[in-house]
């Protein structure tokens, strides 16, 4: 790790960071010096292998098992955070679920469950850490949500796209506000990423007809998600706030 990296001085908190994107972007903020803490509701033992990881090149970091949508959880994350690091002043809020469901069976139970997971979890995250950002004059949040909720380019998930919609409503609303405080706040809107998954959720001949159709020729890796995050908290991207940062191989453009 870097001690003298871009983000040394920094402390990270990156909800769902025990695996794929979130696990990404844990890991290269890291070497680029920032202290890490790594989130995940569930799965302890993948919680553990990120923070052993970046330890074992020298990092900081620690993890915490936490329910992002419930507020009393962020509040012990963030709580925790201060007390091993003394600050949180990056968050990225990257927790989210997609399960499909046509929209005339989808039950108020589940969307309600999913704007909790997704919009809810960004809200409680960004109240809880902007104190610590407003206090010091510098903090980055970051947004992560998907090219659906901009191109609207699948079906049977209008709860996970009104959600992730307002993700980024929530970008903007607090780019404005907090822009006096040297605070920016962006999206990240990834295309198809070679991520783990439950295929059950998933139609395979989607997926590859969708594959096939971005221009770069690949799907994303997730250390390429990862790097637009890097840049949104760099010295390079200190001007960029209220935006959406669009990493899906030009398969869509806006």
């Amino acid at each position: 790790m870097n001690a003298g990296g871009i983000l040394a001085g920094h402390v990270a908190l990156i909800s769902g960071s025990n695996r794929n994107i979130g696990r990404a972007i844990a890991i290269e903020f890291a070497k680029a010096g920032a202290a890490i803490v790594v989130n995940g509701h569930r799965d302890q033992s993948a919680i553990d292998a990120v923070v052993g990881e970046i330890r074992s090149v020298g990092g900081q970091a620690i993890g915490c098992l936490a329910d992002v949508s419930v507020r009393a959880d962020v509040r012990r994350m963030v709580q925790e955070a201060a007390s091993a690091f003394g600050k949180v002043d990056i968050a990225v809020s990257n927790v989210g679920i997609r399960n499909p469901v046509p929209f005339l069976e989808l039950s108020e139970e589940e969307w309600d469950f999913t704007l909790r997971t997704n919009l809810s979890a960004s809200f409680h995250l960004a109240q809880e850490t902007l104190p610590y950002m407003v206090a010091q004059r510098w903090g980055r949040i970051i947004h992560i949500v998907g090219g659906s909720n901009f191109f609207a380019y699948t079906t049977r998930r209008a709860h996970s796209i009104a959600a992730k919609a307002g993700m980024h409503g929530l970008t903007k609303a607090l780019s404005k506000e907090f822009g006096s405080s040297n605070v920016t706040v962006n999206t990240v809107a990834p295309g198809n990423v070679n991520t783990d998954r439950d295929w059950s959720k998933y139609r395979k001949d989607e997926h590859d007809r969708a594959v096939a159709q971005i221009p770069l020729g690949r799907q994303a890796e997730t250390d390429d998600i990862a790097n637009a995050c890097l840049y949104l908290c760099s010295p390079g991207g200190s001007y960029v706030s209220g935006q959406v940062l669009h990493v899906n191989g030009a398969q869509h453009t806006a």
